[in-house]
């Protein structure tokens, strides 16, 4: 995208006399540049801000809240724990290796910015059915980048959600958590202070890369597409380590008043919003900036995009050892500025006057974007549809094969073996199982993870769907044993300007704020990604829920796999989703397959009976009471008890509860179904009437399916399937489907 496109950013005629008016002259096409970039919905959040202050940011944990580089929670003792979720969709959709490389190395940025070292990643990625050449190249493509950033910089991608629907076939969405720890008295922030402190502008070199990124992220797809590439970032892995090294030694540096991830928007986004949360100016020469390419205008220095940059505010007598540190470890570091007491942000190109902006009109002047919003005129009607048109139920045994081939219920070893995920050594627990766990080094403590997404009756019920994606991501930690602490956010979603598409987001926000009020989990950091929409075809509005949970004693901890054979294996929730309005099949992963729809009644979503559950299911694990636990989501049961059986390579018998009867929709419905609040678990039958009676105390129902052993997956009456067969079915989807797309 060149300066000239990007100048002309989000700003229409209206806005362009606003500006003038308020400098009491036309603005330069420097500063327009600036304007169109920092008002843009990447950066100024036009259309979602409102919405976001409803959202609950505090708690007696939370040490930094939302408006940081990250979010920041109390681990206890003097040791912090920092974290954020960003998307890099557009990107990733017209450059996939390096959209989705770059995406990871940002949230890098964000979090070391703070002093963290960071000590993991996660990733939530969905794309269009993995059949499609298309789409099989693309998605292999993210993988292959997300592997080579994090495997190179060394920090270990320990989890993630992998999903394909043809919703995402335009608009892939491409999500990257980054998790890290810093001790109390570290934690840095992104505020400038001090007029006469200095301005240093630390890492690679300035290119042209990614000019007009942000302004490219807020707008949909067109038929010029490939057109976008050169607003896509180049990453360079092996510098950004050197860069985290050279941060952590900043720790040690006196003087160090502020430090900033260069990301969206680069020079503008980073020193406007320091110097803006600080409440002072800055005067920037351009020409002071080392760069790779010659004849760069300002806009195009103050625009440029270029990965693995930082900004900090030294003080005067710092600066000396500040250069030293970085001319250590092979990096540049300009004295590009000072700070000031003007509120202005001042850009000069040696003698000249670039730009000269108050610092609240460039940073907090963007007018607030509020589109009409309405619900689909169908709406109703979905919603009241039979989940199974009035089918006659499936074979169980075809539809869990069935499932299991289309490739979002079974393993994503495929995906997961392309990153070290035990690179540091603190891994515990990584990808494959409902949370991961690393350790916490001193500590008899471990640190649970899961990122999770929303229910795929979004377009119909975002409300619903966004709170069962927050609901998820407790579950995941309850799981391994863990309680919750905080969540960072990334809410990805079609055109607002399209009325449904607002109303989806007003009602993901909803969904999000009444579930995290619900549980007492606290929204510490996140992210919108909007105008996810080709042609006017918008994704599903998708909530992307990260989440961070402390564990303790680390030796009390579950896994999702069957221990060993001869325990007692419980459903813990909700025995009969048949029960359930739509008996939990409305929008399940079933109903797509079977029929590739969407509608029906939403699962139930039911705040105090997930938190009772989840009490119950942690009290089992820290009692010693639990050999394995594993929580029911996409596939319901049927794939829970696939996951348990194939996690350890241990088989089970269950036996139909007598209250199904013989109706053979009932059954679908509890084999398939996916209501919330509930778990798979396994005991040694001598701690069956303990974690009965622990059920008791929080009135959880409970109900005993069999015991584990043998070598198949046995449901008697409805279906048996020996371990071999069920494993290939459970491991083998995505790599078949790429391999029949030619991209294994």
């Amino acid at each position: 995208m060149t300066v000239a496109a990007a100048a002309e950013g989000p700003l229409d005629a209206g806005e362009r006399r606003r500006v003038a008016e308020r400098l009491g002259r036309e603005a330069s096409p420097t500063e327009l540049a600036m304007l169109g970039v920092l008002w843009s919905e990447h950066c100024s959040y036009r259309t979602s801000r409102r919405l976001l202050r409803q959202l609950p940011v505090g708690g007696p944990r939370v040490v930094q809240g939302p408006g940081e580089n990250a979010g920041v929670v109390d681990l206890g003792g003097d040791l912090l724990c920092c974290f954020k979720i960003e998307s890099h969709n557009h990107p990733s959709a017209v450059e996939p290796v390096q959209g989705a490389a770059t995406g990871v190395g940002g949230i890098l940025r964000d979090v070391f910015a703070m002093g963290a070292r960071p000590v993991a990643l996660l990733d939530a990625i969905r794309f269009g059915e993995p059949t499609d050449p298309v789409q099989a190249l693309r998605f292999a493509r993210v993988v292959e980048g997300i592997g080579w950033y994090g495997n190179c910089v060394g920090v270990p991608t320990v989890g993630g959600e992998t999903v394909f629907d043809p919703a995402y076939r335009d608009n892939c969405l491409v999500n990257a958590m980054c998790v890290g720890l810093v001790a109390r008295d570290r934690l840095r922030h992104a505020r400038a202070s001090g007029p006469g402190n200095l301005v240093l502008l630390v890492g690679a070199d300035t290119g042209r890369d990614g000019i007009g990124g942000a302004a490219f992220a807020s707008a949909a797809f067109d038929h010029d597409r490939e057109q976008k590439r050169p607003a896509v970032q180049v990453g360079n892995p092996f510098l950004e380590k050197c860069l985290i090294e050279a941060c952590q030694e900043l720790a040690t540096v006196p003087g160090i008043v502020a430090l900033q991830d260069c990301g969206a928007a680069g020079l503008t986004s980073s020193c406007a919003e320091m110097a803006h949360r600080g409440g002072v100016g800055l005067d920037l020469d351009v020409a002071q900036v080392s760069r790779r390419e010659r004849q760069m205008t300002p806009a195009e220095v103050m625009l440029s995009e270029s990965q693995e940059r930082m900004v900090l505010v030294v003080e005067p007598a710092g600066v000396a050892q500040v250069r030293a540190c970085f001319e250590r470890w092979g990096l540049h570091s300009d004295a590009i500025g000072t700070v000031t007491a003007s509120g202005r942000l001042r850009v000069r190109d040696g003698a000249v006057i670039a730009a000269d902006l108050p610092l609240d009109l460039l940073v907090a002047g963007s007018p607030e974007h509020r589109p009409p919003a309405h619900p689909p005129a169908d709406l109703a009607a979905r919603r009241a549809r039979d989940p199974l048109d009035g089918a006659d139920p499936p074979d169980p045994r075809r539809a869990l094969q069935r499932l299991l081939l289309a490739g979002n219920c079974g393993e994503a070893r495929w995906v997961w073996r392309q990153y070290d995920h035990m690179v540091g050594d603190d891994t515990v627990s990584g990808p494959g199982g409902d949370a991961a766990v690393l350790r916490l080094r001193g500590r008899d403590e471990g640190l649970a993870l899961t990122v999770d997404g929303g229910h795929r009756s979004s377009p119909y019920a975002p409300r619903t769907a966004a709170a069962a994606a927050v609901f998820e991501a407790a579950r995941n930690l309850a799981a391994v044993g863990a309680e919750p602490l905080a969540v960072t956010n990334c809410l990805n979603c079609g055109s607002p300007d399209q009325p449904v598409g607002m109303w989806q987001l007003e009602e993901t926000v909803a969904g999000l704020g009444d579930a995290c009020r619900a549980l007492g989990i606290p929204i510490v950091s996140g992210n919108v990604s909007l105008y996810n929409d080709t042609l006017g075809h918008g994704i599903p509005p998708t909530a992307v829920v990260g989440m961070v949970g402390r564990l303790a004693p680390l030796a009390r901890r579950a896994g999702i796999g069957f221990a060993a054979p001869g325990h007692t294996v419980l459903l813990v929730g909700p025995p009969d989703p048949s029960a359930e309005p739509g008996a939990g099949l409305g929008g399940s992963e079933l109903q797509r397959v079977l029929s590739g729809g969407c509608h029906g009644p939403a699962p139930v979503v039911d705040a105090d009976r997930e938190a009772s559950a989840q009490r119950l299911v942690r009290g089992a694990i820290r009692a010693g009471l639990l050999a394995s636990a594993h929580d029911l989501s996409l596939g319901g049961l049927a794939v829970a008890l696939t996951d348990a059986c194939c996690g350890r390579g241990v088989g089970c018998s269950i036996q139909l509860p007598a209250f199904l009867g013989t109706d053979r929709r009932v059954q679908t419905a509890w084999l398939f179904g996916e209501v919330g609040a509930r778990f798979l678990v396994s005991c040694e039958p001598a701690s069956s009437a303990a974690l009965r009676a622990l059920a008791d105390d929080e009135d959880v129902p409970v109900c005993e399916l069999g015991t584990t052993g043998g070598d198949e997956l046995s449901v008697l009456g409805l279906l048996a399937v020996p371990l071999a067969e069920l494993g290939a079915w459970w491991g083998g989807a995505i790599a078949g489907a790429l391999a029949a797309a030619g991209r294994a």
